[in-house]
């Protein structure tokens, strides 16, 4: 019974207070100051660490929770490109640490519009490469991400197989964006986080001078062959459910191992409410076992 009414009142509360945020009319130092803000309702789990560093120049944040393995999760968090950062995430990052078993890396790659494409692929890139360099194999290495890091992992790990470097175990992808042309965009009656005139405006920002259909700025145009094993995680009721089922598409026309989970009347990285509603606790264990499944070496 509480359950219902949990997940009723978070879905008001994205609704009221954070879709008004994501809009153009905001300008991008208030959004990422007010999303800063909302982002503390997402809270990690007893006992997690939290140590900031640096990785290859990138600052990041360390997080680990409880027993751990030899694995590493490189995560990559979403915000459209403009906004977030690894303190933002430190709830997810401390849930999926917890359910996996790993150390959860979170790079705060540089954001858009002061530093559009290829900027946060590079950071991204550097930070695994610097993770091989410090002695992890490809195969303890695990790339997740939610929104527009969910894209970012699709990206990153195609441009790794292109420069014939080593390859990460598995991804995990939330709720990722892998189409910033929006030309089939999913446009539910009840979104309750997502504005498509915010999406819009951030792909311009983060794609630059860029074509919108680079397949690495829209990894949903890209040549998936030999990608890792694919975990896809998506809300019903929300606009970027359209792009994880094309991804879901491309992955089994290009045979990457990939399996998709449609969360009925749930919203955009739903994830962040680990530990409190109980469908998106169960959402990062599946992640955490996928994740723990595919680890090597």
């Amino acid at each position: 019974m509480l359950q219902p009414l949990l997940e009723a009142g978070l879905r008001q509360t994205m609704n009221r207070l954070v879709r008004p945020i994501l809009t153009p009319a905001v300008p991008i130092r208030v959004q990422r100051a007010l999303i800063r803000q909302a982002y503390r309702s997402s809270i990690p789990p007893r006992g997690c660490r939290f140590s900031h560093g640096t990785l290859a120049g990138v600052p990041v944040v360390r997080t680990s929770c409880g027993k751990q393995q030899d694995g590493v999760i490189l995560y990559l968090h979403g915000g459209g490109f403009i906004i977030g950062s690894a303190d933002t995430h430190r709830g997810i990052a401390g849930h999926l640490a917890k359910t996996s078993q790993c150390l959860v890396v979170t790079p705060d790659y540089r954001l858009a519009p002061e530093h559009p494409f290829p900027a946060a692929l590079d950071d991204a890139e550097a930070t695994y490469l610097q993770l091989l360099a410090e002695g992890y194999k490809a195969g303890q290495i695990a790339l997740a991400g939610d929104s527009a890091g969910g894209g970012l992992c699709v990206s990153l790990a195609m441009r790794l197989r292109d420069n014939q470097q080593p390859l990460p175990s598995s991804l995990t992808l939330f709720s990722p964006w892998t189409d910033l042309t929006q030309e089939q965009l999913y446009q539910p009656e009840s979104e309750p986080v997502l504005q498509p005139a915010w999406t819009a405006k951030a792909a311009k920002h983060y794609a630059g001078g860029e074509a919108l259909k680079n397949p690495l700025i829209s990894p949903v145009f890209g040549d998936l062959r030999g990608l890792p094993p694919l975990l896809i995680q998506v809300g019903s009721d929300e606009i970027l459910l359209n792009d994880a089922e094309r991804l879901t598409q491309a992955a089994k026309r290009d045979r990457v191992a990939v399996e998709l989970e449609i969360y009925n009347s749930l919203w955009h990285v739903f994830q962040v409410h680990g530990g409190q509603l109980r469908r998106a606790t169960e959402a990062v264990r599946t992640a955490g076992d996928h994740i723990r499944a595919h680890l090597t070496g």
